[in-house]
């Protein structure tokens, strides 16, 4: 992509009230708009720090043999009235509307039920277990709150994933293969190492849960953490007998605030029983579906790279989530410009993901532009350094400069 083409601007200017530092740099960065609060849209660039973040996902989540598929986000008053969680009293963040004939409906904050009904039409044996559906889908969730970027937001994008099986062993093994599959992805996108997988409420979900906390200092929640046992706890839930239940004492905990990036819930039986979801087993009987409900949040996910991979320069992507690789910069002379332009359409032939800045700017600008949108590499190709026949190349992260030959940068540049 060249930035000539690129229709998104940066900027100093964040929108009034925007407090949170995720959402004042993707936005001066030029990755997201603000619609409102707690709403975001995102452009070119942010969309392809989404699309890196979803396909990390989907690679573990098909590993453990998962299908993807995709529900509407448009819901049936009849079909949460089954577990009591139409009512607002047990759903506080409902957005609700009407049809014109009246009929009420819902705006999807979560799919249980709707996947349950679904699968209803489908799943009729033992023979048809265990199956393990997920998506990804933009969930709608009236927040009291919403002062934290793409932290917590009304409209966000989660994967959400559901288990059928056949019964509690079979379930507890998925379970544990999934809860696996998570830490996977966390340490695929650079926070595994900050990453706890934490004893919590379900809340409206279930009665307990585990979440999966990364420490962030600008996270909405607290944990109690024993990093040495790798042991976490949070706050809502600590007492004396979770403290025994996970064998650790309150003296050896420390507390420390986080953001949670993905959950777990074991149903049981109880929504199948709720929603009369049963399979035949082997002795040709009826037998409730064993559910469980698995959470990651992916564009929460983005707002936390950002608070914790970022400088008072500008965001700094880790190499797998990054949109491009490379910010490719020409500085000087007709000469040096045709030698970028020719190297950038080498590069693109190479697979090599290069953002161009082929912009009439100052050089200043430029670097600010490229620190500032954080891609992993900036390459720079100026009179000076042609003269030597060389390219610099300056490693985001550590501010490394390398003087590289053509070949020897190929080399570096293709093995990203």
């Amino acid at each position: 992509m060249r930035r000539s083409n690129l229709y998104i601007k940066t900027s100093n200017n964040v929108p009034a009230g925007e407090v949170a530092k995720n959402a004042q740099l993707l936005i001066r960065a030029g990755f997201i708009y603000k619609v409102m609060a707690g709403v975001y849209a995102y452009t070119t660039a942010g969309l392809r720090v989404i699309e890196n973040i979803k396909q990390i996902v989907r690679e573990e989540m098909n590993a453990v043999g998962g299908q993807e598929l995709l529900m509407s986000s448009l819901q049936k008053k009849e079909t949460w009235e089954h577990t009591g969680r139409w009512s607002d009293d047990v759903v506080d963040i409902w957005f609700k509307s009407k049809l014109k004939d009246d009929t009420e409906v819902g705006f999807g904050w979560s799919h249980e039920e709707p996947i349950i009904e679904m699968l209803q039409n489908y799943l009729h044996s033992y023979k048809d277990l265990p199956i393990y559906v997920y998506q990804f889908q933009n969930k709608l969730r009236n927040e009291t709150r919403a002062k934290s970027g793409l932290m917590r937001g009304r409209e966000f994008l989660m994967k959400d994933m559901y288990s059928c099986a056949i019964n509690e062993e079979a379930h507890n093994k998925f379970y544990q293969e999934t809860t696996d599959a998570y830490m996977r992805v966390f340490h695929r996108l650079g926070i595994g190492d900050d990453t706890y997988i934490t004893f919590a409420s379900g809340g409206a979900f279930t009665k307990f849960s585990h979440e999966f906390q990364t420490i962030c200092e600008a996270g909405e929640d607290e944990i109690y953490l024993n990093r040495e046992k790798h042991v976490a706890l949070n706050a809502e839930i600590m007492s004396d007998e979770s403290l025994k239940e996970l064998g650790v004492i309150r003296d050896e905990l420390e507390l420390v605030k986080t953001a949670e990036v993905g959950n777990i819930f074991n149903f049981g039986t109880q929504k199948s029983e709720e929603m009369n979801f049963k399979f035949t087993n082997k002795e040709g009987k009826d037998q409730y579906v064993h559910l469980g409900s698995y959470g990651i949040g992916i564009s929460r996910l983005m707002g936390v790279l950002v608070e914790k991979f970022s400088d008072d320069k500008g965001i700094v992507w880790p190499e797998q989530t990054a949109p491009w690789k490379v910010y490719l910069v020409s500085i000087g002379l007709d000469e040096s410009v045709k030698q970028a332009d020719d190297l950038y359409e080498e590069l693109k032939s190479k697979n090599v993901e290069v953002l161009y800045d082929d912009r009439d700017a100052r050089p200043g600008q430029k670097f600010t532009d490229a620190e500032l949108m954080g891609m992993p590499y900036r390459l720079t190709v100026s009179d000076r350094l042609r003269a030597e026949n060389k390219y610099e190349l300056t490693v985001r992260a550590t501010g490394e400069q390398m003087l590289l030959t053509h070949d020897e940068l190929l080399a570096k540049l293709v093995s990203l």
